[in-house]
């Protein structure tokens, strides 16, 4: 690649990891609406989040195959051209049992997209040997905050068409950036893939960053699905801004790895992960203590920081390992964190249910602090790089 389409294929890329998540933000943003219109207590709320995460991780292994045959660059395009139809059918759901088959649905196409901009953005590191990776999922964050801020902007026109104004044409906008990503070397439409692999030949070190990286997973799900709520139950009566917690927390998660990148060359790899991990657990606290409502919105800000690089250094370091597998590392690891976020969101749902929902968010901190003991795992990365 020459210095100008170096230059071309890092800017589409952060673009499209910024278009991509804006229709999923602001369904996050809908999720307290859905909530009371089909008069869910927080139990079968959480149920019926785990459609998404059911669905998506054997999903991921079905992209990697089809990724083989199709490139990364084609699948993106076509899971970003379904986005629009499959999110609007949660809000659509009339009962707990459609909302649960809707993101079902919502699942599949996420695993689509999310396959294909890591691989893609994975390989563009390695082949222009930039440190991009955290960078890129900033911009997904930021996407993340912008959707359920727009969301909230245009609430006004009724979920459904506000959903719509989103999610249509930020389709749109993502598959012509995504069409017009560089082709890399080594991406052969129809390749063949490679050979399955049995769990005793997984490396060690790829099983150690994806337990590593479920502990991030399992805040950052939680906080996604549970931070309007939380805010919800704080407010006044009538209040219709609890969906703000949701942007605050994405702000900073963008924040964090719009940053990350820098902070991974001035720290190390270890040094980074230790140190979010460590906000994290201090803004988990200022939600989980007694404290004043301001306390909330300092917490949102330093979970978000404290989640922001935990995958992103994750990603990098698994397709670090080698270049056979490097598309069905990514998936299991990414497979791994969406267990997070199967396991987080309704693990959370059901403590609150029986006790309070700071009890559910305190069930998040001896994760984190399983993720900062097993946090040297990725250091196997930073040491080849170097």
């Amino acid at each position: 690649m020459t210095k100008i389409d170096t230059q071309r294929a890092l800017y589409l890329t952060m673009a499209v990891f910024a278009i991509q998540p804006l229709a999923f933000g602001a369904w996050l943003a809908l999720i307290p609406q859905v909530k009371e219109a089909l008069d869910l207590n927080k139990a079968e709320l959480a149920f019926a989040l785990l459609g998404m995460p059911i669905a998506t991780v054997p999903s991921l292994q079905i992209a990697t195959r089809i990724l083989h045959r199709l490139g990364p660059r084609r699948l993106l395009a076509a899971g970003l051209f379904a986005q629009p139809f499959v999110v609007m059918l949660p809000i659509a759901a009339g009962s707990q049992g459609a909302l649960f088959g809707a993101l079902l649905v919502m699942g599949f196409v996420t695993a689509m997209t999310q396959v294909s901009l890591n691989v893609y953005a994975g390989r563009l590191e390695k082949q222009t040997e930039a440190t991009i990776m955290s960078r890129c999922h900033g911009f997904w964050a930021l996407g993340l905050m912008a959707g359920s801020l727009l969301l909230i902007l245009v609430i006004g026109f009724g979920a459904a068409t506000a959903l719509a104004i989103i999610a249509i044409p930020s389709a749109i906008a993502g598959i012509i950036a995504a069409l017009r990503l560089p082709k890399l070397a080594g991406e052969d439409d129809g390749a063949t893939a490679p050979a399955r692999r049995r769990l005793r030949e997984l490396p060690l070190a790829l099983i150690y960053i994806s337990i590593f990286v479920l502990a991030i997973a399992m805040t950052e799900g939680a906080m996604s699905d549970w931070a309007a709520i939380y805010l919800a139950e704080r407010l006044p009566e009538g209040a219709t801004h609890a969906g703000i917690a949701v942007t605050i927390f994405a702000g900073f998660l963008a924040a964090g790895r719009l940053i990350g990148d820098a902070l991974k060359v001035r720290l190390g790899v270890v040094g980074l992960a230790r140190l979010t991990l460590t906000l994290a657990i201090v803004g988990l606290s200022c939600l989980i203590a007694p404290l004043p409502i301001v306390f909330a919105y300092l917490g949102f800000a330093l979970v978000g920081l404290g989640a922001s690089v935990g995958f992103p250094l994750g990603v990098s370091a698994v397709a670090a390992l080698d270049d056979t597998y490097e598309s069905g590392n990514i998936a299991i690891m990414s497979s791994v964190a969406i267990c997070g976020f199967l396991v987080g969101p309704p693990m959370i749902g059901f403590l609150a249910e029986t006790f309070t929902l700071r009890t559910g968010l305190a069930a998040l901190l001896p994760f984190l602090m399983v993720g900062i003991a097993l946090s040297p795992a990725l250091g196997g990365s930073e040491s080849r790089e170097s």
